[in-house]
Parts: structure tokens; C-alpha cells; sequence
């Protein structure tokens, strides 16, 4: 059974039998060699690499019992004891959503190993899950052989806790490290590389900055030959390749084209940058012609954190936004690597188990019936009459099989006749990849109304093209133009599919009054919804009119049709109402801060920031408010810009005598600039709070600014 790209591994194989085709015109060239291959090339664990489409992040560690992002260091290994951990469970829940791999997060920013390491204690042999008798890196490999799945890696250079961090010893026990997982625990295909390398930690009591010089320190080459030694079959990973690049943003999207091929650009100019001092946003697109063939992967996690929070139990994926994604990632030739963390228990959360399984059956639902099954085809140019090059070869689902033009024809067209009226709205389309990256422009047509009528035109094939149509498209002939191309084609597959219809997600909206509004596109009469976060049901509260709702909550919606098809569940958690919030600072334009528009922001310099308002921004509430938690939304803008790093907050009941709530950090919010929601130790009611930013991360273009669209407080 071949392997399909753009399929899932719960897809079912579908191999075309009996295709008629026409007789391909007349070419009297019938020994011609075969296509020259253009550009960089994919090698054999890329090409393996490429087939698997998607697979899984599993993020969990200490982080997971802390309630944090990034550790310190300085984390007890004894807080580390899931009480119901089960691989098996894991493992499962992900090859439900069609998933065919799993990543590991053996070791993240705060050292702490999730095996029995010979290279420092601060691991899972000191911890009391299982007695310091357990070996979870173990336990993970084999319920993934078990199900079927592949493994791989993750291991953090950065490490808070190692004494040695920043030494030259440390380079040894982070390469040490990697022998261990790279030769105890089976197969890998892929190792992964994180950019955050280097700055404040606990280092064995220390607690000091260190930083190193990145491009240097862990002399990657050395390190990355080493992992192919290894492990030959695994591709390598981080923002800089050398065999896979992240996309640049854990928003869970590639750019449109993103081609396969790249050439990695430093921050300074540098033309061999290390990891993490990448210009990373060139990522998201990739280079045409680039130097070097490195794909990219599209990582992003199904809740807003990487590691699991209970507080964000109400702001997991749902299955059409999981959809949303995979069209997003694997429809433009990208890798989906989705994170799917493990609660405190060891388990895959019942929520997103539900959400990974049903994306899994709408996955499964597209692909099991392909509309071009049994198609005559035709094309305006062949390379020879033979079969090896024969139009009719875009149906037979492997991916290196291919349809051929004559070496000075890099635009032609190529129709498929369905002889029946069909209704689809998913349209693929791959080049052979073992010949390059080929194709530049194209167009796909659908015969209507005895004309030819164009449905969409893009830029870029390579691996997978998933053209997505917002309407569903009837018709009993489509046609794929190569408008421009850098060699002669070589097209593998055009297939057809109908994406299960779906309700639109309700959106869920509140006014500066309080008032909670909801509704989708188009209207849907029947929407339920709840305000305790529960999922909605259709014995649930049914929307008519707007809501009072001041005092903040959990609302869930969902939109019901007629035939009981219910749409996914809508989710928004809210605050309090700001309506009669007011800034005491003299900086008036420092109001935007608490306006309730997102769109508006406070932007400035770090340093005037410090000078205008030395004690940070001061929040008059009105009235005593119980204060669980508080929110701070970065301003919006692409590449990331005046993100704070470091806080402090405070609260007062009378506006003059403060107390210090929480003094921290927002990890990772570089990578991943979404709202961040800090809960406090014990909830405290308070009247006054007040938010100050210590610290803020240098922007792409070294600017220090701090960012503020909105801050906010849960009670």
C-alpha cells in the first residue's frame, strides 16, 4: 500500500484501479532521459520525513506541576509525580487525530530529565513516580512502537539548573545527553533544537545570568554529525535546518508560497547563523531557489500554552480549527507538528481527546472518497509516449510517479474528464519532490456553463497543495494549468475531496457595558450557550438578545442546524468590565491599556516608560474586586515587537500602601506573543492593582520597547 501525501495515517489508502485515459498525443522523441533535477534536493530521511505530514509534541515536565512555561532550575524533583501516567493513553489519543509520530520534550529549560540520565541528578531516578525507578523516555518510545507511531526527541541546550551551564564542560553533558536518548530507546526520526539559549537560572544554587555566545558555544556542526552518526534516519531540526527549519511563528501557519528550499539569513548579516539568531520570519515563506533543501515544520499547540494548565481547560482547539491548521500547514507543503500536553495525572486531558479524535474523523471523512477516481485525462505536452511520464500517473496516489513534459515546457495544462458530475471542494496537487521544487505559478479551472471558469491561482506546489474552495465546487471536468515553472513539470497527483460540511464557530463579543453578544455567519437561529464553561448542549440556555455579564466568566457557544449537526464549541473567557476603570497616572494616553480594544495600544521606549511612570501602571477598579488572576495582552504585530519579559504586580485596598502579588517572567512569549494570564498564589481583593514591566525582549530590528494592548483581571 503506497503512501499518501496530504493523507493522515488513518486515511485510507486509496490506490485507483483501472483509470481510463485518452491516447497521448503524438511525440515521435520515445527514448528521452529522464527529467534533470532542478535545484537542492530532498535526501532519504527528508523524503521519509515528508511523508509522515503531521505527528505530535508532548510537552511535560516539572513545568507541569508548577503552573509554568519555562522552569528556573531550582524545582524539587519530588514535585514531579503523575499520578495515573499512561503512554499508552497518550500515544493513543494522538494517532487518533491521524497523527504519525510523537516528539518528546525529554529535557526542557529547566534540566530536569525525563530519564534515568547518567549525567546529572536533577532526574526522573530522584523523583517518587515509581519509587526513582521509572524511566518515562522508555515508557513513551515503546507505546509508540507499540501503536505504530514514530519517535523523536527533544532536548533543551538551554538548562537552568546544570552548575556548569556556560562552561565547556556543559557541551559535553548536553552532547552525553544526546548519546543517551539517541542509543537507548530505538529508532528516531527527528531531533529537535530549540533557540533559547543562555540568561537568568538557578545553576545549582548560583542564581545568576549567564550568557554565552550562541553562535559559537555549542559548535553545532559537531553536535548535529554526532545525531546523524546516531541516528542516520533522523532529520535534524531547528530555525536554521540543516535538514528541517521551523516556520518562524507557533501560531500554527505557514506563509503562501513556502518553499522547501532556503537559505538561512543571520540577524547581523551572517550567512551560517546558529540557532536561535536566525532572521526566523524568513522562515515562514522559505527562499525560491534556495541553497539548501530545508523544509518547514508548523508547530503550534492545542491549547495556548505548550505545557498544561487547567486554567486553560476552556481555550483548547477545536476540531475545525485543528482543520483549519492542517489546511494551513500541511496544505501548503509544511509539516503540522501539534502539541498536545499532558495533564498533572500523566493523561491526555478529556478535552482535548475529544477535540484530537473527532479531527481524526474529519480527516477521515475527506479523504474516503477521491472524486477523480476513474478520470480520463489528457495533457497539451508529454515528454514521450511511454508510460513512465503519462498523464494518467496524477492518479495513481504515489508520490514519485509523475506526469512529464518535454524539457523546454515548463507551461502546459492537463484536464482531468470525471465523465459525471461531482461535488467536491478540495482540490490536491504534489510535484515529485526527488526531482526538486519545479513549479512556480498554476491555476486550476472547472468546466461551468460550457467555459472553462478559474476557481484559484497560486504560487508554489513542492510536497502538498491543498486548494480549499469556500464554496463546494459541481463539475465533470477540471483542468490544472502550469502557468510558470523553472524546469519541466513533473506533477505526481491532482485529487479531489469534499470537506465535511460545518457550522460556523459562534463568536463571542462584549461590549464595553457588559454586555455579551453572540453570532455567526451566516445566522444561525439556533446557537446554546452556557457562562460556567461547560460545553454547550441543546438543553442549554438558547441565545436571543445580548447578555449582561460585568463580573467576567467562562461563556461556550455552539450553533445547532435542523439536523442535529452541531457546529464546534465557541470560547471566551472575560474579566471584569472596565467600565468604570480609570489610569491614576498623569499619562493619560496610557488609558488605551484598559479601553477593551485590543486593537489599540501603548507603545514606547522601555527606558522613557521608566521615566514617565516609574512605578508602572496604576488601575483605579471603582470598587473592591477579588482578584484571582490577572492578564496581560501583548500589543499586536508581526514580526513581534515591545514584548514585556519581566513584571512585577502589585495590589492595594486604598491606593497608597501596596503589596507585591507576583514578581515573573512571560516564557516563551517571543515565540508565542498571545494573551498571558498569571494566577496568583491565593486569590486577594483589592481595589487597586498595579502592573510594572521590568524588562522587555530586544525586537527584530534591537529596539527596547514595551508593548501594552491590554491588561485585565479574573476574579
Amino acid at each position: 500500500m503506497k503512501k499518501l501525501i496530504g493523507i493522515t495515517a488513518i486515511s485510507l489508502a486509496m490506490v485507483v484501479s483501472g483509470c481510463k485515459t485518452t491516447t497521448p498525443l503524438k511525440n515521435t522523441a520515445y527514448d528521452v532521459a529522464p527529467p534533470a533535477p532542478y535545484g537542492a534536493l530532498p535526501n532519504e530521511a527528508q523524503l521519509r520525513w515528508h511523508e509522515m505530514d503531521m505527528y505530535a509534541f508532548v510537552h511535560f515536565t516539572v513545568n507541569t506541576f508548577t503552573n509554568k512555561e519555562w522552569g528556573y532550575g531550582d524545582e524539587d524533583p519530588a514535585i514531579f509525580n503523575p499520578t495515573a501516567f499512561d503512554a499508552d493513553q497518550i500515544v493513543s489519543a494522538i494517532k487518533s487525530a491521524g497523527l504519525t509520530g510523537l516528539i518528546l520534550t525529554c529535557k526542557h529549560h529547566d534540566g530536569f530529565c525525563l530519564w534515568p540520565t547518567k549525567t546529572t541528578e536533577h532526574n526522573i531516578s530522584h523523583s517518587p513516580w515509581k519509587n526513582g525507578k521509572g524511566d518515562m523516555v522508555k515508557e513513551f518510545a515503546d507505546a509508540c512502537k507499540k501503536q505504530g507511531l514514530k519517535f523523536g526527541v527533544y532536548l533543551s541546550p538551554w538548562d537552568r539548573n546544570n552548575k556548569n551551564y556556560g562552561t565547556e564542560e556543559y557541551v559535553k553533558i548536553y552532547r552525553e545527553q544526546y548519546r543517551e536518548l539517541l542509543t537507548q530507546y530505538g529508532p528516531v526520526f527527528e531531533t529537535w533544537h530549540d533557540g533559547a539559549n543562555g540568561g537568568d537560572g538557578y545553576y545549582d544554587g548560583a542564581r545568576e545570568t549567564r550568557k554565552i555566545d550562541r553562535s559559537t558555544y555549542y559548535n553545532w556542526p559537531v553536535t548535529w554529525q554526532m545525531e546523524k552518526e546516531l541516528q542516520p534516519g533522523a532529520v535534524v531540526m531547528s530555525d536554521v535546518g540543516p535538514d528541517v527549519r521551523w516556520v518562524g511563528t507557533e501560531s500554527g501557519f505557514a506563509g503562501d508560497p513556502c518553499w522547501a528550499t532556503y537559505t538561512p539569513h543571520g540577524e547581523n548579516g551572517n550567512s551560517n547563523p546558529a540557532p536561535g539568531l536566525s532572521k526566523y520570519e524568513e522562515g515562514l515563506n522559505g527562499t525560491r531557489n534556495g541553497k539548501f533543501w530545508i523544509p518547514a515544520e508548523t508547530n503550534f499547540s492545542i491549547r495556548p500554552g505548550w505545557f498544561y494548565h487547567k486554567s486553560e481547560d476552556n481555550q483548547v482547539k477545536t476540531p475545525q480549527q485543528l482543520m483549519d491548521h492542517y489546511f494551513a500547514s500541511v496544505g501548503v507543503g509544511t509539516s503540522m507538528l501539534l502539541n498536545v500536553p499532558p495533564d498533572k495525572r500523566g493523561l491526555v486531558n478529556e478535552i482535548d481527546a475529544a477535540s484530537l479524535k473527532e479531527f481524526g474523523g474529519l480527516l477521515e471523512e475527506m479523504y474516503a472518497v477521491n472524486y477523480a477516481e476513474g478520470a480520463t485525462v489528457k495533457a497539451d505536452d508529454i515528454r514521450n509516449t511511454g508510460k513512465e511520464y503519462a498523464p494518467e500517473n496524477v492518479l495513481d496516489n504515489d508520490p514519485y510517479t509523475y506526469w512529464g513534459t518535454k524539457d523546454n515546457v515548463t507551461a502546459s495544462s492537463i484536464e482531468l474528464d470525471l465523465k459525471t458530475t461531482s461535488t467536491f471542494n478540495v482540490i490536491r496537487l504534489r510535484e515529485n519532490i526527488k526531482l526538486g521544487q519545479r513549479i512556480d505559478d498554476w491555476a486550476v479551472d472547472i468546466w461551468e456553463s460550457g467555459k472553462w471558469v478559474t476557481v484559484q491561482k497560486g504560487t508554489a506546489i513542492g510536497r502538498c497543495r491543498l486548494i480549499r474552495s469556500n464554496e463546494l465546487l459541481t463539475t465533470s471536468k477540471v483542468r490544472v494549468r502550469i502557468t510558470k515553472g523553472a524546469a519541466s513539470i513533473c506533477l505526481s497527483d491532482i485529487a479531489l475531496f469534499k470537506e465535511p460540511a460545518r457550522l460556523t464557530i459562534p463568536a463571542i463579543e462584549r461590549d464595553k457595558s457588559g454586555n455579551v453578544s453572540i453570532s455567526t455567519s451566516p445566522q444561525v437561529f439556533d446557537i446554546r450557550y452556557t457562562v460556567d464553561g461547560t460545553d454547550p448542549e441543546l438543553s442549554s440556555a438558547h441565545y436571543i438578545q445580548p447578555f449582561a455579564l460585568p463580573e467576567g466568566g467562562v461563556v461556550k457557544a455552539r450553533a445547532f442546524n435542523s439536523k442535529g449537526r452541531r457546529s464546534d464549541a465557541g470560547a471566551r473567557t472575560l474579566g471584569i468590565v472596565k467600565t468604570n476603570w480609570t489610569i491614576t497616572n498623569k499619562q493619560k494616553k496610557l488609558e488605551k491599556v484598559i479601553d477593551d480594544d485590543d486593537k489599540t495600544n501603548v507603545m514606547m521606549p522601555l527606558k522613557a516608560f521608566q521615566e514617565q511612570a516609574p512605578d508602572g501602571i496604576t488601575v483605579d477598579m471603582g470598587h473592591d474586586v477579588k482578584i484571582r488572576a490577572f492578564t496581560y495582552l501583548p500589543a499586536k504585530n508581526y514580526p513581534a515587537k515591545g514584548l514585556i519579559n519581566k513584571y512585577k504586580f502589585y495590589t492595594s485596598e486604598n491606593g497608597k500602601t501596596w503589596e507585591e502579588q507576583k514578581e515573573g517572567e512571560f516564557s516563551n512569549i517571543k515565540a508565542n506573543p498571545v494573551e498571558q494570564r498569571v494566577e496568583l498564589l491565593t486569590p486577594v481583593t483589592a481595589r487597586y492593582f498595579r502592573f510594572v514591566p521590568i524588562d522587555v525582549i530586544p525586537a527584530y530590528d534591537t529596539s527596547t520597547d514595551i508593548g501594552i494592548a491590554e491588561l485585565g483581571i479574573i476574579q
